[in-house]
């Protein structure tokens, strides 16, 4: 529609524009302001298995890497704590954070000696799906996400997870299996694949809802310019044009219809009706709703405070070698304008289903009608909103789609600001991830 492709362009061109990264000598992250709340992201980049879509840092596992890697996390969260941060809520992310289940559960023990955690999420494979890690991760977990993508033998052999995380039938049996584990299970879906027909899709949607799991979150295949060529030459060329009638069918056959099993949690996320991990509280995969600023840690964490983006370096060994050497590891950095900063909380709260429009103005001294008029006229224009008053603006189901259209360029311009720190690795660590034509996995 013409909507979504406006849209499109004009948030590539923002992205292109304010996700520069620039060279920074500082070594360490500011300091917390007093009173606000933080969340903790920490980036484990190891992989069994390097997926064609993925565009985050990652490398393949070697025990020999990791161990030192996980043990210079555990370092670098102390110098969080000396800088004065607390934190209620973790997100592990990767790569595959449960790649070596005793460094994971150490780490996640000290993040609760340390702070006042009350949450911890973490990713993993369906392959790590097993009574032995299930029973490690019982209790230090809240949420496990587990990248599933398709329940469709013919997709998974394409992306190259058929062999190490077995047929669409053994992972819904595995996800059956760990869902009584956690207060919330989470299968990660992606929609839009080239070869992904509508009966395809309606049978993943349905083995979503036979899994058990307690929520699900369907991302639009993302083909940032570091993967085109992967995508391309694995699982074909993206066709944006059908996005909107995959993501309807989605919607409507998860939250529609008599049984109504599932409730929006986000433009993409949808959370299993009448369960502990249902309603406001409920934890969602983008941690950036809940938590606006946020400190990362690892080899190419992003973080964000005040009006900065900063990146660590994606090289494990620098990273190591700075961690050591008793600093952080930060390469990078982009600096948003107010307007940027705007337009990030204008997305955000949207993507999260509610702008809250007196902290708006509390927050940045105007309206959003005022500090962003192009903006709310097209959302306008277009149908977007389903409550526009002097309180809120919620979204329609158009609305929805034009934010999963906004979050998708967004996390794509994300993904070049990590090309960008990617291209500074050093040859070894490049013959690692290209030696072989190969991008990442989940």
């Amino acid at each position: 529609m013409l909507s979504e492709r406006l849209l499109t362009n004009v948030v590539r061109q923002c992205t292109n524009q304010y996700l520069k990264l620039k060279p920074t000598d500082e070594v360490m992250m500011p300091a917390p302001e007093q009173g606000k709340r933080y969340m903790l992201y920490m980036h484990v980049p190891f992989c069994e298995r390097l997926c064609p879509y993925c565009s985050f840092n990652r490398f393949p596992f070697s025990e020999e890497r990791a161990r030192p890697y996980f043990e210079n996390m555990r370092k670098e969260m102390r110098m969080l704590k000396d800088l004065g941060y607390d934190f209620d809520s973790v997100y592990i992310g990767g790569g595959t954070p449960t790649i070596m289940i005793d460094e994971l559960c150490d780490t996640i023990d000290q993040a609760r000696e340390l702070f006042n955690i009350q949450e911890v999420s973490s990713e993993t494979n369906p392959n790590h799906l097993i009574p032995s890690y299930l029973d490690k991760l019982q209790g230090r977990v809240q949420r496990l996400s587990v990248g599933v993508q398709s329940f469709d033998d013919g997709l998974l052999k394409q992306m190259d997870r058929y062999d190490k995380y077995g047929c669409g039938q053994e992972i819904l049996e595995r996800i059956q299996d760990a869902s009584p584990y956690f207060v919330s299970m989470n299968a990660d879906m992606i929609f839009n694949f080239p070869a992904q027909t509508e009966d395809i899709l309606i049978n993943d949607i349905e083995r979503v809802i036979e899994s058990g799991c307690t929520q699900t979150t369907f991302y639009p295949l993302m083909a940032s310019p570091s993967v085109e060529r992967s995508l391309a030459r694995t699982v074909g060329k993206v066709d944006y044009a059908r996005e909107q009638k995959f993501y309807e069918i989605i919607s409507e056959l998860l939250t529609g219809g008599p049984l109504h099993l599932f409730e929006h949690g986000s433009a993409w996320t949808f959370n299993k009706r009448n369960t502990s991990a249902a309603g406001e509280d409920a934890m969602i995969d983008e941690y950036v709703v809940d938590y606006e600023e946020y400190p990362a840690i690892g080899s190419g964490g992003i973080t964000y405070l005040g009006s900065n983006l900063y990146v660590n370096t994606f090289s494990v060994k620098d990273y190591n070698k700075c961690i050591e050497a008793g600093h952080m590891s930060i390469m990078g950095k982009t600096t948003f304008s107010k307007r940027d900063r705007m337009r990030y909380r204008f997305m955000m709260q949207l993507f999260g289903l509610r702008l809250d429009k007196r902290q708006f103005k509390k927050d940045f001294g105007c309206s959003v009608e005022v500090g962003l008029p192009v903006e709310m006229a097209f959302m306008k224009a277009s149908g977007a909103f389903a409550t526009d008053n002097a309180d809120e603006l919620t979204l329609t189901p158009k609305g929805r789609y034009l934010l999963v259209v906004m979050m998708r360029q967004f996390f794509i311009g994300v993904n070049n600001l990590r090309d960008q720190a990617r291209a500074a690795l050093p040859g070894e660590e490049k013959e690692l991830l290209f030696g072989s034509g190969c991008a990442e996995c989940k």
